[in-house]
């Protein structure tokens, strides 16, 4: 199994959360191939300057190229929450699954639509950083759901 991580994100200099990143790229290891793939262009950059709709449609166009073949699923804060089995099943059986975390001003509904599923880490704000990590975690906790691994308990 692959799994990908597409966040709209400038590649930091911070390095608060790289270590955990680090940590639950290496220990999904034994059960999928793990990547994340930070998306930032001038495009994004400058649309950022204009508005919300551009800077969503920026978003999808960065995006866009990313959904061929696979399972898409979209962060989206306004979709349904679910809970680390419901999670678990969106990964059973799949050979390729995207996960799409957006900008700062979300994701476009057309964007969404395109997607198989769209899913919520819940109601709070968080930094694009701080979903990254959260995302990774859930990743490592539904593959051990499915592989009957002690760490979800």
């Amino acid at each position: 199994m692959k799994i990908n991580i597409y966040i709209i994100d400038k590649k930091s200099k911070e390095k608060l959360y790289t270590p955990l990143i680090e940590h639950y790229l290496k220990i999904a290891k034994p059960f999928a191939k793990v990547e994340v793939f930070e998306i930032y262009t001038k495009d994004i950059n400058k649309a950022h300057d204009i508005s919300t709709e551009a800077s969503q449609k920026s978003y999808t166009v960065a995006l866009n190229q990313y959904l061929g073949g696979a399972y898409n699923i979209a962060l989206d804060p306004a979709s349904k929450e679910v809970d680390s089995f419901d999670f678990s099943k969106l990964l059973k059986d799949r050979g390729l699954v995207n996960f799409y975390i957006g900008g700062a001003y979300g994701l476009e509904s057309h964007f969404l639509g395109q997607c198989n599923k769209s899913i919520s880490l819940g109601k709070i704000t968080m930094s694009h950083k701080l979903a990254k990590v959260v995302l990774l975690e859930q990743i490592f906790r539904g593959l051990t759901i499915l592989n009957n691994h002690p760490y979800h308990k």
